[in-house]
């Protein structure tokens, strides 16, 4: 996965930060989106984030993720 490819939620995630959902569980599953960033350093030095890749779905909404929760979808 890079920067910029466009990805499908593939598992079921619940998130509590949907701008949309403010406060109530929403499954992310086969929404889609944007890779923006893959997170490996914060403030110049290393990390290992535990959900390492950025997803932006609209201007409002991003969510962090682990590999195995997305898919890289073809761009056709």
């Amino acid at each position: 996965m890079n920067v910029g490819d466009r990805i499908k939620v593939q598992e079921s995630v619940l998130v509590y930060h949907h701008p949309e959902h403010k406060k109530e569980a929403f499954d992310l599953k086969g929404m889609e989106g944007e890779l923006i960033e893959i997170v490996t350093q914060w403030q110049g030095r290393p990390v290992s984030a535990n959900f390492p890749y950025l997803v932006k779905f609209d201007k409002k909404f991003k969510a962090h993720f682990r590999e195995d929760e997305i898919l890289t979808i073809d761009n056709q």
